[in-house]
């Protein structure tokens, strides 16, 4: 194997702290909802980002396949946009430091685009990997969106996943990548979101908003998700509006609704507000915590912070 590092170029004058949390999203493959898509672009455009490390899109795309757009004004061309997958440093609502892999999925050279990706993660110092991705799957949209979650992190995975099949599925990218964390036993969890498959086509904002409450379960970070919420109410109205004046279409919602409660009853997840016993936080125990947050947010460099 060529040597890895030749498949992107590092900016020299980013400085990045070790044990940073990485988030992670491509775009390309089974984006239901388009979730990966909205979510990579809203916190790309939402924060503040500067580059880390640029890929290499000639060594890693296939441009017939996935053609970039360019603009066309009457008589010549006035734009162009190169494809670009990219590692960036990025600061939550907060002001807390993450890194985030954004991008078109590699169709060639997985493997050392896999070893590339491990590579940063080892120079970098990460201290954990989440990756979103979404996939179509016969629920309703009147409920909240669940997620399969995959990794090695097992309180995430008893807190939110709600579906746990044995199965073969199509890879992409990150899911090597992931393999390949969990070899090193470095902590890692990917979230695939179960977006309602009638609605796989669409931009369903609601899908995003899904994937950033797992990304903050998973990193800490706080993302400012109120527009996002507020196309979600305004999609959700319209659907529910063609739903009632389609009676097919209210018949399989109505069985999907019946067969998604009989399925979440008898899931028996617990609630990531619990305790092991399934007890809530007092609330002098939550008032604790936010001052111990609140304590290291002030003095960053204490020891034991």
């Amino acid at each position: 194997m060529r040597d890895p590092r030749s498949l992107y170029e590092l900016e020299a004058d980013v400085r990045v702290s070790a044990g940073l949390p990485l988030v992670a999203g491509l775009t390309g493959f089974a984006d239901a909802g388009s979730a990966v898509a909205q979510t990579t672009e809203y916190l790309r455009t939402t924060l503040d980002t500067e580059p880390v490390a640029i890929f290499d899109a000639d060594e890693l795309l296939d441009y017939r396949a996935r053609r970039p757009i360019m603009l066309f004004d009457g008589d010549h061309l006035t734009d162009y946009r190169p494809p670009r997958l990219a590692l960036d440093l990025a600061k939550d609502e907060l002001g807390q430091p993450f890194l985030l892999l954004t991008g078109f999925e590699p169709d060639f050279q997985w493997e050392r685009f896999s070893a590339a990706v491990l590579g940063l993660i080892d120079d970098l110092e990460v201290g954990s990997t989440t990756w979103i991705n979404s996939i179509p799957m016969p629920v309703p949209h009147t409920r909240p969106i669940g997620v399969t979650v995959s990794g090695n992190r097992s309180d995430l995975i008893e807190a939110m996943s709600i579906w746990r099949p044995t199965t073969q599925v199509p890879s992409n990218a990150l899911h090597l990548v992931e393999y390949r964390l969990q070899e090193r036993e470095h902590p890692t969890t990917g979230f695939v979101l179960l977006v309602p498959h009638y609605l796989s086509d669409a931009e369903f904002p609601s899908a995003a908003v899904a994937a950033l409450e797992a990304v903050s379960a998973s990193t800490g970070r706080i993302f400012p998700t109120d527009a996002l919420r507020e196309q979600g109410r305004e999609f959700l109205a319209k659907i529910d509006e063609q739903v009632a004046e389609n009676g097919e279409l209210a018949k399989l919602v109505r069985t999907l609704e019946q067969r998604h409660d009989e399925y979440m009853e008898g899931a028996g997840l617990r609630s990531p507000l619990t305790d092991e016993d399934g007890e809530l936080p007092t609330a002098d125990e939550i008032a604790a915590e936010l001052e111990k947050f609140l304590a290291r947010r002030r003095h960053p460099d204490d020891e034991g912070a």
